[in-house]
């Protein structure tokens, strides 16, 4: 399996966020917060970001740690939480990790939480009907 980080995965356009944001849906697992919306897939089945507030956590090394306990907590199980299920149904999903918490949470509890946020994610893909194809009537 590919466990690889690819740049296509990275939600970088500021349309897509700002897409995400305004027309998403959101669900919670304290600490983090996911925000994400369902769309026909592009380059990447999947995009995804995260935040980590600056006005929550002060310290940048925090931040950064924190950052780079949700990435690899994303990293390890998107593909069988999440992206199978998404290739099956024909749909591509952007979401938003938000950190939440004021003090840095050790990665066991990060990984819990991600990993519950993938799942409801994955069941909400597969109760939407897929993309209408142009060609069908």
């Amino acid at each position: 399996m590919d466990y690889k980080l690819h740049k296509a995965e990275k939600l970088t356009s500021r349309t897509s966020i700002e897409r995400l944001f305004g027309e998403g849906k959101s669900l919670m697992a304290f600490p983090l917060r996911a925000a994400y919306r369902l769309h026909e897939p592009g380059d990447a089945p999947v995009q995804f970001l995260i935040s980590i507030p600056k006005k929550r956590i002060r310290k940048a090394v925090d931040r950064v740690t924190l950052r780079r306990r949700t990435r690899e907590a994303y990293r390890l199980n998107r593909r069988e939480l999440l992206t199978d299920i998404l290739q099956q149904h024909g749909i591509g999903v952007d979401i938003a990790f938000v950190y939440l918490d004021s003090t840095p949470a050790p990665y066991a509890v990060i990984s819990d939480k991600v990993t519950l946020l993938l799942s409801r994610i994955a069941q909400a893909a597969s109760k939407q009907q897929p993309p209408r194809q142009e060609n069908e009537k």
